[in-house]
């Protein structure tokens, strides 16, 4: 791995005058200025726009009233905990928690993806510890988030990678050759961040359950696109609660359910599985402190537009955006696919496109493409470029396709510009 240049904190010192509040905004206006622009539909996966100003003048309005709460204490603090409560429960029925089996279950929101994950991994950690196992395994496809090393990493368990298919989905053969009696988890993607595929969830589950293991459905980003594109009467795997043998899942509202950063959720089939979650403390002198997650004080914005983003919308409006975005999505691949020498990765089933080529360095067209202004991301494994489409795109699909195509015949010598996630 290569040497990443880390912060000292030898930077700016507080100083001794405050500045006017005028000159504090030209300041940030000018270094916004200098990044992306978050509503301008050139960005692909790190913020997720619809471009309708009527639900991002409400989620700005929702997150002004919310920007200076806490929600460390549900008990000062109620109807922020009932807001909580709501995107849970609507996120519980989207994925058919209580259907196949369990107790009713339970869940939290959390900061996002990694946190979520993070949580279900600590879980399967101290289930596996009740069974006296001393260094637990995650074993995982190898287009697993990162978030599970992380979890590996920070807990003390190791991952062990299942080789993908020549369809880029967890090969289950090999699965099974993988679990051992120091499994404590089995992982499936619903769908990939890498090529936007699905794992085979149900073989996968049946295969942890058979070992009396966990099996995690990572769905921070097919949560709230998988639902709707079955109500619009797609052909989606089965892959949620409804499927015997999984125990969790993580779906992202802050994703494809177009709140802003920092709100995810984490299910769990069973209430005694949620219950290893929850962090309890007493021996200090100011009493009993709970947590469910990471963090302690946690921002009430994220939890107050997440509830307004699903109650403005509500089910038929996911469906409507949904429907739009697989138009575009439909639209952007018909038009790269149809470049000569350029294919799509595998059989993505929803707004993720990964692309590759055996004649064209897609890495020099990638150079074009962010010179023309687009933030294209690449792949490392095929080697190519990744696209994650938003509704806001749509407005720009065209134009994209153009520039691709453009970028294709015209493009020279990679810069070497490299595959980085974060």
């Amino acid at each position: 791995m290569e040497d990443i240049e880390l912060p000292t904190g030898a930077g700016a010192r507080l100083a001794p005058q405050g500045r006017e509040a005028r000159a504090i905004l030209h300041d940030l206006e000018s270094r916004q200025s200098r990044e992306p622009d978050v509503h301008g539909a050139r960005l692909f996966g790190l913020v997720y726009p619809t471009g309708r100003e009527d639900l991002e003048t409400l989620l700005e309005e929702v997150n002004r009233r919310y920007l200076f709460g806490n929600a460390l204490n549900p008990f000062k603090f109620k109807e922020l905990a009932a807001l909580q409560d709501d995107v849970v429960s609507i996120t519980s029925g989207l994925l058919h928690l209580g259907e196949g089996g369990g107790d009713g279950g339970g869940g939290s929101m959390t900061s996002g993806g990694t946190e979520s994950i993070l949580m279900s991994m600590l879980v399967n950690r101290e289930r596996a510890k009740l069974r006296s196992i001393g260094r637990p395994q995650i074993v995982m496809p190898a287009s697993a988030h990162p978030a599970y090393a992380k979890a590996a990493h920070y807990f003390g368990m190791d991952v062990v990678r299942i080789p993908l298919d020549a369809d880029h989905r967890a090969d289950v053969h090999a699965a099974e050759s993988l679990i051992g009696p120091n499994t404590a988890v089995v992982v499936a993607s619903a769908f990939s961040y890498p090529y936007g595929v699905m794992d085979p969830v149900e073989d996968l589950a049946a295969l942890a359950a058979s070992h009396d293991v966990g099996c995690h459905v990572d769905a921070c980003i097919g949560g709230f696109v998988l639902p709707f594109l079955e109500r619009l009467g797609r052909d989606v795997p089965p892959w949620d609660f409804r499927v015997p043998g999984v125990t969790e899942i993580s779906a992202d509202v802050h994703k494809y359910g177009y709140c802003p950063k920092g709100a995810s959720v984490i299910l769990h089939r069973d209430a005694d599985w949620f219950a290893h979650q929850v962090f309890l403390y007493d021996n200090w002198g100011s009493g009993l402190y709970g947590s469910p997650g990471i963090a302690g004080a946690r921002p009430a914005g994220p939890i107050a537009t997440a509830w307004a983003a699903l109650t403005y919308l509500g089910e038929q409006g996911y469906v409507d955006i949904m429907r739009d975005l697989m138009a575009t999505t439909a639209e952007v691949r018909a038009g790269i696919e149809g470049i000569d020498g350029v294919s799509v990765v595998g059989d993505p089933i929803g707004p993720v496109l990964a692309f590759e080529s055996d004649t064209i360095d897609l890495y020099a067209v990638g150079d074009v493409m962010d010179d023309k202004g687009w933030n294209i991301n690449r792949n490392t494994d095929p080697r190519g470029l990744h696209l994650m489409l938003s509704p806001a795109h749509g407005q720009v699909a065209g134009q994209l396709v153009a520039d691709f195509q453009d970028a294709v015949a015209h493009h020279g010598e990679s810069r070497g510009v490299e595959a980085r996630y974060s």
